[in-house]
């Protein structure tokens, strides 16, 4: 049994440890706040670019020569884009998203490449798949910009005709406690159907094909920006919830400890009252 001064030792670390991790659950809730809101801003350009893009799409030039990126192909090669965070102490989160872009690969039957955003992804398919380009750091804040080489690697394969069809697996935030892998295509370009209540008469200068081909991979950083954001409120709310986790491991343990090293000093004190009384009943006897 350990002594009194090792559990309090033992005490004095755990209450350290406790008060780290309720710290980093404190950092991480306000981390997942500000990027749901840096999500959430972005929506509406979204919306508006997805709309203006289905109506360029819709213009009678392009029926008979639709763009490339608009193009749907036989698919015989897939790139795959998956997005993890740099860091640990997020649950599950990790093992989560790479095992579904994994077993996406393995269902589709195609051979793939892989683009890895975050270190946890780099490491995961460095082992196991064919990787096309690693990008990692990325931050708390990403700009749009930083999307923009992501870009270019899966734009340039996929019209060069090294693969037929792009994914992005990332981590979907449903909720504080939810966090789901989600799967999204974004190649070939898929411009949603207008209805005639939604159809605006754009005036486009210089052209309409210049302004798609401009368009279309601005549409492409907006659609991996999104998921990046996504997978960043998701990070932030694993770990939120694994440290307060932890925290209350590190409390009960603490009080595990507490009342052991009660015992133990109760007991020390006990054989101490033993001892004395003893020794005065052999002194009196």
């Amino acid at each position: 049994m350990a002594s009194a001064q090792q559990l309090k030792r033992r005490i004095k670390s755990v209450d350290n440890t406790s008060k780290i991790t309720k710290a980093m659950s404190m950092i991480a809730a306000s981390k997942m706040t500000r990027a749901q809101q840096m999500a959430l801003q972005g929506r509406p350009y979204a919306e508006r670019m997805m709309s203006l893009l289905s109506d360029l799409a819709a213009q009678p030039q392009f029926e008979d020569d639709p763009h490339p990126l608009l193009t749907p192909r036989e698919i015989k090669r897939i790139g795959v884009i998956v997005i993890t965070p740099d860091r640990g102490l997020t649950g599950g989160l990790n093992t989560a998203v790479n095992r579904f872009a994994a077993q996406h690969i393995l269902n589709s039957g195609h051979e793939a490449e892989v683009v890895a955003v975050g270190k946890k992804a780099r490491d995961f398919f460095g082992r196991t798949s064919n990787l096309k380009a690693v990008f990692t750091d990325m931050g708390d804040r990403p700009s749009v910009d930083a999307m923009t080489p992501i870009t270019k690697v899966v734009v340039d394969e996929y019209t060069q005709g090294n693969i037929d069809a792009v994914y992005v697996v990332y981590s979907k935030f449903v909720n504080t406690t939810v966090q789901r892998p989600e799967l999204m295509t974004i190649l070939p370009v898929e411009p949603a159907e207008l209805e005639n209540k939604d159809k605006v008469g754009y005036i486009y200068e210089p052209d309409s094909s210049h302004v798609l081909n401009e368009l279309l991979p601005r549409y492409i950083e907006m659609e991996i920006y999104h998921s990046i954001l996504e997978s960043i409120a998701s990070e932030q709310s694993a770990r939120m919830v694994a440290m307060r986790n932890a925290t209350d491991n590190a409390l009960e343990m603490k009080s595990d400890l507490t009342l052991e090293m009660n015992k133990v000093r109760q007991e020390s004190i006990t054989s101490e009252l033993l001892d004395i009384v003893g020794g005065v009943a052999a002194v009196e006897g």
